[in-house]
């Protein structure tokens, strides 16, 4: 029968050393327990597509599983916003606003418990180098830096977002979405309420392990869609295998309003 250890911080006494040494431990034990990132993600623009689900093998983590709506196999082109971003608490000079465009699948991991619904990158772009780095290292993701740019313009009842980006210099990409600017709450069981409500992130490490993180955010509204075009170049971007899928129109486009989101500290799983 296994035995449960309970293991305590030391008490702070007020000798120099120990003393210091305990307000460290208790420092470090707060750090762990607290948000890595928080952030205000706006003008979410998400563009769907149905694939072969054996396209994401090669890049599925350990210990999970494609998540299917349908029956079927999604992927989304996202760009968004980060706003008033902190980073450990603390606003970096340079490093508060800016764009983010990545391609992402759908995932589920069983705790144990209950199924968890995630998401997994295949590729993540930013303007800043530091970002990518950081994101790179702690959570073992697939950032790369580039030359972006955005415009949000809201008129005569509608909104409008553009995000574009130049990696490598190889010309530009951008997409567009324009709908009403009438806000409105998702309905559970629809493409939209799958496509946005994953609160996890799983990301591979190796064969064996699964970089898992948790994103805390209210359910976001959408704006209902009327127009939305993409312009990528799918090979340089993610390889000639994504061609026949990317080049397609999309299945659906939304956008989301957006809110006020934490990123944990990342855990490991092992299988």
């Amino acid at each position: 029968m296994q035995t449960q250890q309970e293991i305590q911080l030391p008490v702070p006494i007020y000798d120099f050393p120990l003393q210091q040494i305990s307000l460290w431990v208790v420092s470090l034990a707060e750090v762990i327990c607290m948000k890595f990132l928080t952030a205000r993600w706006s003008y979410l623009a998400m563009f769907n597509y149905e694939v072969d689900p054996a396209l994401l093998q090669p890049w599925l983590p350990p210990a999970t599983e494609v998540d299917l709506f349908e029956g079927k196999a999604l992927v989304s082109i996202v760009g968004f916003l980060f706003h008033n971003t902190r980073v450990l608490g603390v606003r970096w000079p340079g490093h508060v606003n800016f764009e983010e465009v990545n391609l992402r699948f759908y995932v589920r991991h069983h705790d144990g418990v209950a199924w968890q619904r995630g998401v997994s990158f295949v590729s993540e772009i930013v303007p800043l180098p530091l970002v990518a780095q950081i994101a790179n290292g702690f959570y073992n993701e697939h950032y790369a830096a580039a030359r972006m740019r955005h415009r949000i313009v809201q008129e005569d009842g509608h909104l409008s977002a553009s995000f574009e980006w130049n990696l490598r210099r190889a010309g530009w990409n951008s997409l567009y979405v324009k709908a009403l600017h009438e806000p409105e709450v998702m309905q559970p069981g629809t493409e939209q309420h799958f496509i946005f409500e994953h609160y996890h992130g799983y990301n591979r490490l190796n064969a064996t392990t699964t970089i898992a993180y948790t994103v805390a955010h209210p359910a976001w509204r959408v704006y209902p869609v009327q127009e939305a075009r993409l312009q990528c170049d799918v090979a340089g971007l993610y390889g000639s295998e994504w061609v026949p899928y990317l080049t397609q129109p999309p299945r659906s486009v939304f956008l989301a309003e957006g809110s006020e989101v934490s990123v944990r500290f990342p855990r490991k799983i092992l299988i």
